[in-house]
C-alpha cells in the first residue's frame, strides 16, 4: 500500500486512539511528524512523544493527554493542505483556528510552526492542519 497523505494518516491515527481512549499511538516516525509532535507537546495537546529506532524508518509513540475527569484533551484535527489543494498563506494573512481556540500548524521557511508564531516573525506557508 502506498501513502500519499502521510499527515492525514497521523492525524487520523491520533484521531481513532483518541476515540477509543488509548492512552499511546505509535505511528511511523519521519521528521515532519516529530515536528509536529513537538508542536503538540509544547502547546499542551499530548503528554509526551518519544521515536523508537527500528530498522526501518522508525516509531513515532506519542502520549495521549486527558483531563481528570478522563476528557481528552484534544477535542479535533483537520488536515487544511492536501495533496490535490494546497493551501498557502501570506505572513499577514494566517487565519486564526477555530475562532482562536485551536492552532494552525503551518510549513515555513523557517520550519514547521504554529500559525502564532508564524504570524509574529511575518513568514507565510502552507497551512497543514488545525488542532483544537
Amino acid at each position: 500500500m502506498t501513502m500519499t497523505d502521510s499527515i492525514a494518516d497521523f492525524l487520523t491515527r491520533i484521531r481513532n486512539a483518541l476515540a477509543t481512549n488509548h492512552e499511546v499511538v505509535d505511528i511511523p516516525s519521519s521528521k515532519l511528524k516529530v515536528d509536529i509532535a513537538g508542536i503538540l507537546k509544547e502547546e499542551g495537546y499530548i503528554d509526551n512523544f518519544k521515536v523508537k529506532e527500528d530498522n526501518k524508518q522508525g516509531i513515532l509513540r506519542i502520549y495521549l493527554k486527558y483531563t481528570e475527569e478522563g476528557t481528552r484533551v484534544i477535542t479535533g484535527l483537520k488536515r487544511i493542505s492536501k495533496p490535490g489543494r494546497r493551501v498557502y498563506v501570506k505572513g499577514d494573512q494566517i487565519p486564526e483556528a477555530v475562532g482562536g481556540y485551536g492552532i494552525n500548524i503551518l510549513s515555513t521557511s523557517r520550519g514547521i510552526l504554529t500559525g502564532d508564531n508564524a504570524r509574529r516573525m511575518n513568514v507565510g506557508g502552507e497551512i497543514l492542519c488545525e488542532i483544537w
